[in-house]
């Protein structure tokens, strides 16, 4: 009986449902250990503030992802340009007048309500979403130069623009995650090249105007992190985030000192959030804590790639392997980071660090997933359903 309500209730790939448990049981854990002591000296001893606030999220995603997965999978195709249009709006509006954090203003506030969301995490979703309907609807035509670029690449260049004056990492990562999509939609790899080029000039040029003519801008912060990437000089104030990070990797070693038995907590700046992987290894190894995570998030990959080639038209492939990409593309840069292999971003690891915006999207993502692999399941089983789950905008595959 409760196998049958479980099959019931959680339908589509069952590798994924079972990734989304354990994102969510590391998120617990980690997120409890790395922030008891900042919980302990901000919210008046209350060690368990930001473990009740991540298990009340992660209920929410949980019922997000239900929610979201039983939707036909095609609306997003038939919302997607109204999505983005509302996504670019909202980043124009925290450009102009967002709440200011961490000198940078990246959050929208709800009047009245104190809560902040940042919309360069919508923005990426609704990107992807417009992504795989143009790829789909032009799937015969993307060898013109002139549509790929007025269809596909300037709305990519348009929310990378908006992004980029306060969040360069997160401006790359979406350049970086289209540009791996329109890969795999079979746009010609040479207009690739002409567009990264393009991108690279256009961020030198803009730094060079920021830098010209106005003095409280980011390039400075820009500068600082990629000299300190390179530098060999341990007495650089700038390298702090990341030598206390190296430090939890290096001590963790193989086992870990064991859950909630971690001491660069209370020094890492970000260690629920940004560095939580540089904690997670210190506590439970790279056995146990390393290993895992990296090779979760390389089979949500694999699963992503499966479901999408058992998709009869070309939408929901582009879909799930857009939403998987930018999944794990941020993921694995948060992870560079924290070993130090990147400079320092500002990327959380997707289900498992402490938030709200991006563990609410990252949710979405995977509903997604799970609606296009219930419905592919379902065709593929012949189980009867309704002739409009598998009617799809594009052109086959």
């Amino acid at each position: 009986m409760n196998k049958g309500w479980l099959t019931d209730t959680f339908k589509g790939d069952r590798v994924i449902w079972a990734l989304v448990a354990v994102f969510m049981i590391y998120s617990l854990l980690a997120v409890y250990s790395a922030s008891v002591g900042v919980a302990f000296t901000s919210y008046g001893g209350n060690t368990t503030y930001f473990l009740r606030s991540q298990f009340f999220m992660l209920i929410l995603s949980l019922v997000i992802i239900i929610v979201v997965h039983y939707l036909p999978y095609r609306i997003y195709s038939s919302l997607a340009g109204l999505l983005l249009l509302i996504a670019i709006g909202l980043l124009i509006l925290t450009l102009f007048g967002g709440a200011r954090l961490n000198e940078a203003t990246r959050w929208l506030e709800i009047p009245g309500t104190g809560f902040r969301f940042q919309t360069s995490d919508l923005a990426k979703v609704a990107l992807v979403l417009y992504l795989a309907r143009v790829l789909a609807q032009y799937q015969d035509e993307l060898k013109n130069f002139s549509l790929v670029t007025k269809y596909l690449v300037v709305p990519v260049a348009i929310v990378c623009a908006l992004i980029l004056p306060e969040n360069l990492s997160t401006a790359l990562m979406v350049f970086t995650v289209s540009m791996i999509i329109l890969f795999i939609g079979r746009v010609p790899f040479r207009f690739l090249l002409v567009y990264i080029g393009m991108a690279l000039a256009g961020i030198l040029l803009f730094a060079m105007v920021l830098t010209v003519f106005t003095r409280d801008n980011r390039v400075e912060v820009w500068k600082e992190r990629i000299e300190s990437f390179f530098s060999d000089d341990p007495d650089r104030e700038s390298d702090y985030q990341s030598d206390q990070a190296k430090i939890a990797i290096s001590t963790g070693g193989l086992f870990g000192k064991a859950p909630g038995k971690s001491t660069q907590r209370n020094m890492l700046p970000q260690s629920n959030s940004d560095f939580i992987f540089a904690i997670i290894i210190e506590e439970y190894g790279l056995l146990f804590g390393a290993i895992p995570l990296i090779m979760a998030y390389m089979i949500l990959l694999f699963r992503g790639i499966t479901i999408a080639r058992k998709c009869e038209t070309a939408f929901p492939a582009f879909l799930v392997m857009g939403l998987i990409v930018m999944i794990v593309v941020q993921a694995m840069l948060n992870m560079l980071v924290a070993v130090g292999l990147f400079p320092v971003t500002g990327q959380t690891l997707p289900m498992v660090s402490w938030g709200r915006t991006s563990v609410l999207i990252m949710s979405f993502s995977i509903g997604a997933v799970l609606s296009v692999s219930r419905v592919v399941n379902a065709r593929i089983q012949k189980e009867e359903l309704p002739p409009e789950e598998f009617r799809d905008e594009g052109e086959k595959i």
